[in-house]
């Protein structure tokens, strides 16, 4: 049930998306991404596997952090996604891209919970970046992230969060509940499925608690699990397979 209703969500938003993340977050989902990259702090010759890849923010910004800071060329990113229609966004926007000419990205459609398509002990990073949320079994996203990870490797998840301070929470709900739908209904002319992305945001486990889910699955973390951003907002939770 959740699972065709988030295809058809992510269908209805896919040509908008970008702009809309723009327009919900006022641009700032750009630095959050920027510095969930930099914290990765990818080796040469890293293997990413970015599942619910959507329109290829966190590949395109992987490759260019090894381009510029690694001078790699030789490492790679495979996007996954359950709807087709999200990657192949991700497929225009890439398309003409030196790393696609370099057979250095690969697409396919999938789900998140059952990645049956990949191997075991295949990629050094695996990043999955507002898009937990969506899937019907987080725990069994988390489990199949462990399993396709290397000894070593590293899950990320970049997701939308608990604010704490009660005063910036009144703030943020007034935002997300009142302010979010009325900017898909203007951009998009999609009121309905931004309110659910709101409501899908409510109801996904708090930091604390998402960072046991990553520990119960293998991973060890370090420290509490997680980084806050812009007052908890968005938190980038982190775990090692060892």
């Amino acid at each position: 049930m959740k699972e065709s209703l988030v295809r058809n969500v992510f269908s209805n938003v896919a040509s908008n998306y970008d702009v809309m993340n723009d327009a919900m977050s006022m641009g700032i989902h750009r630095l959050w991404k920027d510095h969930f990259i930099h914290k990765m702090a990818p080796a040469p010759g890293a293997k990413l596997l970015d599942v619910a890849g959507g329109t290829g923010d966190i590949a395109q910004r992987f490759l260019e952090y090894q381009d510029s800071t690694n001078g790699d060329s030789t490492s790679s990113v495979h996007m996954v996604d359950i709807n087709p229609d999200m990657l192949r966004e991700g497929e225009r926007r890439l398309a003409d891209s030196k790393w696609q000419q370099q057979n250095r990205i690969g697409f396919t459609v999938g789900n998140a919970e059952k990645l049956e398509f990949i191997e075991d002990n295949s990629f050094d990073v695996y990043t999955i970046a507002f898009g937990i949320r969506n899937c019907t079994h987080p725990d069994q996203v988390v489990r199949e992230a462990y399993r396709v990870l290397k000894p070593g490797g590293r899950f990320m998840c970049l997701e939308f969060s608990r604010v704490s301070n009660p005063v910036l929470a009144a703030i943020y709900d007034m935002h997300s509940f009142y302010v979010i739908p009325k900017l898909g209904e203007l951009i998009a002319n999609d009121r309905q499925s931004y309110e659910y992305l709101v409501e899908s945001i409510r109801k996904f486990p708090a930091q604390d608690e998402f960072a046991q889910i990553i520990r119960d699955a293998g991973f060890t973390t370090i420290g509490k699990g997680y980084e806050n951003l812009t007052f908890g907002t968005v938190a980038i939770h982190s775990g090692y397979k060892f």
